[in-house]
């Protein structure tokens, strides 16, 4: 099928490449499904390196290795060096636990561009209590250690909540320590496991306020040394974010068993049709599935956001989020303030911020609370 190219369906830049939702770490804020998928379902080599060359043919400039932990993988490398091959830049994002520096070496060697590196706390104890894992801080140290001496760029992804949202200013200090150029603060996005656990990671608006402080001190003092992205959580904003830039407008989240979606969280919509990469090529889904076009642009907004004057700049906000907070995906976002349903959701936030601090961990079998 010729993709309907036109002024309203620009081709992607960026695609999310989901190998693998195996991981070491059990954090109760992943991203992840809470169904997750398992290594028999996930595609194998071949038709991972055809994506990567669709993607390529299509406009994609920038490739995130995600997952889960990309490095579960044994052919990482393999596809490394074939999206490096068909030039796409490529960003490994990894919990860093179990990765040797001979391994990233090879990746290296392979053509890897970028190492994003997730930190669960900027001290041992709270990484090691928010990943489900002993001895998780010091190996991702050790880690950002080899990331360093290969030369590679490091950005530090820190994904804040009640737990840790006071160590904002460490978590820039470890970046500054470890020799990366980037950190990444990013409030928790409440879909996936971070929902299920939204009552016991929600921080309160006065941590929120002192936290976007913080970031902006420390952008003003270390401009030209170290890049500082902030995501504010949505439940305390006025405005929604874009999500993903818009539905549909710059880029694709690829599953381990691929499924293709324009977002996380796409699944959780019903009724949404979502095209496999084994069934369809790239190009095509992206110009023709219908979950793709389900809210692409602005002929979906309710009159709300259809007559709003941000309506192309938060293109509607997040369809997910009013699924879970409106009942309606095709709802405004009650993120907006505009939302009858906005205070609702501050009423909400205020009280999961009270809320006893019990996680439900990240695990493929039998969730159970964890009380902390």
């Amino acid at each position: 099928m010729t993709p309907l190219v036109s002024s309203n369906t620009p081709a992607p830049l960026g695609l999310l490449a989901e190998l693998t939702h195996r991981c070491p770490l059990q954090c109760p804020y992943c991203s992840n499904p809470v169904d997750l998928i398992r290594r028999s379902q996930e595609l194998d080599t071949q038709t991972w390196c055809r994506v990567f060359s669709e993607a390529a043919d299509l406009g994609v400039l920038q490739m995130h290795l995600s997952g889960g932990e990309p490095t579960a993988r044994k052919d990482l490398e393999e596809l490394v060096r074939h999206a490096s091959g068909v030039g796409i830049y490529t960003n490994l994002i990894t919990a860093g636990v179990n990765v040797s520096g001979e391994r990233l070496e090879v990746l290296a060697a392979a053509g890897l561009d970028h190492v994003q590196l997730s930190m669960q706390g900027a001290d041992p104890v709270t990484t090691d209590k928010i990943s489900g894992m002993a001895g998780a801080h010091l190996r991702k140290r050790n880690f950002a250690g080899e990331v360093h001496r290969l030369g590679l760029p490091l950005t530090l992804n820190a994904v804040i909540h009640r737990a840790n949202i006071h160590q904002i200013a460490d978590f820039i200090d470890l970046a500054l320590e470890l020799g990366a150029k980037r950190i990444e603060i990013a409030h928790a996005q409440y879909y996936a496991w971070a929902l299920k656990n939204r009552a016991a990671l929600m921080p309160r608006r006065e941590q929120v306020l002192e936290a976007q402080r913080v970031v902006e001190e420390a952008r003003a003092q270390l401009k030209g040394r170290l890049v500082i992205d902030s995501v504010v959580p949505d439940y305390y904003a006025r405005y929604p974010k874009p999500c993903m830039n818009g539905w549909g407008r710059q880029s694709l989240n690829v599953t381990p068993s691929g499924q293709v979606l324009p977002c996380h969280a796409a699944e959780t919509i019903p009724g949404l049709e979502f095209w496999n990469v084994q069934d369809h090529g790239l190009s095509d889904i992206w110009y023709h599935s219908p979950a793709f076009n389900a809210f692409r642009g602005t002929d979906w907004m309710p009159e709300l956001c259809r007559s709003c004057e941000r309506r192309e700049i938060d293109w509607g906000g997040c369809r997910c989020q009013a699924l879970a907070i409106a009942g309606d995906a095709s709802a405004t976002d009650p993120a907006c303030h505009k939302s009858p349903l906005h205070q609702q959701l501050l009423d909400m936030a205020e009280a999961d911020s009270e809320a006893e601090e019990s996680y439900v961990y990240r695990r493929y079998r039998n969730p159970a609370p964890v009380e902390s």
